[in-house]
């Protein structure tokens, strides 16, 4: 099962046979073909490239270009996994139309499968005119990044009986409109297994309890690269950002010293 290529479908299949869905980021050639080896169903090219990659703040200065640009390294690195392209800040909403052909140039253009978009049932039509254009969509609700502005930070969503309902109702309505996953970011792991049990889609959390059908985790988080704030719902499997700083410091060392290059690393 391990080299069957992952579509929208086959992850909506997965719900039904209570498979668990692995998804991570990722954002240039060589981890996506990693990440492929591994066996992981759903690669998220993330506007969390923003932080972790560019530098930003936060994932609102990302743009289309810079989007597609990761996209296309890492879709030529993927054989197996259903590669999935975020929506960056302001590239939906603006009108369906322009939304939709945002979307076509993430396919036509960098090789994506799908697409990721944030926000609940108010992008329900955008999200209905994208799918009808022959687009899978991966619906984002609960903490959704680009709405930090508005949400004033990073905070768990779904807190009290009308944010619950809220969100329940966001999760049918994203369904009605065609998605074919939902992201639950950032919620009371009671919760999201009520979404979870309450729509037909897979449910992928993060940060949002063991009882969604899948986990996402952004790849840097995992592997102990990232030296930003860390959520508490992350676990590092790994810690290469003090292995690269150790390699280094030795490298350094070793030039400084004249030790290398020796006669085993020369012509």
């Amino acid at each position: 099962m391990k080299d069957t290529k992952v579509t929208a479908v086959s992850l909506q299949e997965m719900k039904g046979r209570a498979e668990k869905i692995v998804s991570l980021t990722a954002y240039d050639y060589y981890t996506s073909r990693i990440l492929n080896e591994a066996g992981v169903d759903m690669i998220l090219v993330g506007d969390s490239l923003g932080m972790v990659v560019l530098g930003y703040q936060n994932t609102l200065p990302v743009t289309m270009e810079e989007m597609l640009h990761h996209t296309r390294a890492v879709a030529r690195g993927n054989t197996r996994a259903l590669l999935v392209a975020d929506m960056p800040f302001m590239s939906v909403g603006v009108s369906s139309e322009e939304t939709v052909r945002n979307a076509g140039r993430f396919v036509k253009e960098a090789g994506a499968e799908a697409v990721k978009i944030e926000g609940g049932a108010e992008i329900g039509p955008h999200v209905e005119s994208v799918v009808r254009a022959g687009i899978p969509v991966l619906g984002h609700i609960g903490l959704t990044p680009q709405d930090v502005l508005v949400m004033g930070g990073y905070k768990v969503q779904g807190r009290g009986d009308k944010a619950e309902r809220k969100l329940l109702d966001d999760a049918r309505a994203l369904q009605e409109r065609g998605v074919f996953a939902l992201i639950l970011e950032c919620l009371p792991a009671t919760l999201a297994r009520k979404i979870t049990e309450s729509v037909l889609i897979p449910t992928i959390g993060i940060g949002a309890g063991l009882h969604c059908d899948g986990q996402i985790l952004v790849l840097h988080d995992i592997l102990g690269m990232y030296a930003g704030h860390k959520a508490r719902f992350v676990k590092a499997y790994a810690q290469l950002g003090e292995a690269m700083k150790e390699a280094v410091g030795i490298y350094f060392s070793e030039v400084r010293k004249g030790v290398y290059p020796d006669g085993d690393h020369s012509y």
